[in-house]
């Protein structure tokens, strides 16, 4: 009865501890441009089949249309949401063509609320689209966002998202397009707060075909990431590649 007794603990021990190991978060950031590739043709499917073949629990959308004039009057979100069997939620930066035109996000998990937070700037209007999620009973948020092309608005709108989330105290993943290189001072205003993931090599992603610039990344608070970031090789559904990370919750 003893050593039944003692292998009942052993083997009870093992399922705790088996059923407390969570899967890493893979986690995918993409400036899809509305989803016209580098050889000029508007196709959705490409898109969704380079995320479906990725295994994402996230996804962070860049340049997404909302029933656009050019894009024919469709809900990007929904039919990329249809398409890769996902949960779609969509951030309006402009009115644009009859539409919308923004941001969004994918997910395998339970969407809480989310937040469209307009950033500083003239010109194109510019925002970071934050959506709270469950993941096994903890609440999370991501954030993507895309940021101006003119250097000095970069980085005021670069400091206001960073004093925007200051006090999150919620496990946070910020990525996308910051239009800014590495060591820029853009980037180097997250790093106070936000952990940089790494990469192997430089990760250029754009322009996709043969690409040369290193502009889109991550920042993480209260994740680990588990391997450095990987450029997926997909030259020409966008004129971005797409970045793929795993994260462990701290």
């Amino acid at each position: 009865m003893r050593i039944l007794a003692s292998l009942f603990w052993l083997l009870a021990g093992f399922t705790l501890h088996a059923a407390s190991e969570t899967p890493p978060l893979r986690v995918l950031c993409w400036n899809i441009h509305h989803g016209v590739g580098e050889d000029g043709k508007l196709d959705l499917e490409r898109i969704a089949k380079i995320i479906r073949d990725a295994e994402p629990d996230l996804v962070a959308l860049q340049e997404v249309d909302q029933y656009c004039l050019r894009s024919g009057n469709t809900d990007q979100t929904a039919e990329l949401a249809r398409l890769t069997k996902m949960t779609g939620v969509f951030g309006k930066a402009m009115d644009f063509q009859g539409g919308g035109y923004g941001q969004a996000i994918l997910t395998r998990h339970p969407v809480l609320n989310s937040s469209v937070h307009q950033l500083p700037g003239e010109g194109e209007p510019r925002i970071a689209f934050e959506v709270a999620l469950s993941i096994d009973g903890h609440e999370m948020r991501m954030i993507t966002l895309h940021l101006d092309l003119d250097a000095k608005q970069r980085l005021t709108q670069a400091e206001a998202l960073v004093k925007l989330v200051e006090n999150r105290k919620q496990p946070t993943i910020i990525c996308g397009d910051f239009n800014a290189t590495p060591e820029s001072p853009p980037l180097m205003a997250f790093a106070r707060d936000w952990k940089a993931v790494p990469k192997k090599t430089p990760a250029f992603t754009c322009p996709a075909g043969k690409p040369s610039t290193e502009i889109d990344h991550f920042f993480v608070r209260g994740f680990t990431h588990t391997a450095p970031l990987t450029v997926l090789p997909e030259a020409v559904a966008s004129d971005h590649r797409p970045l793929l990370a795993e994260f462990l919750r701290n």
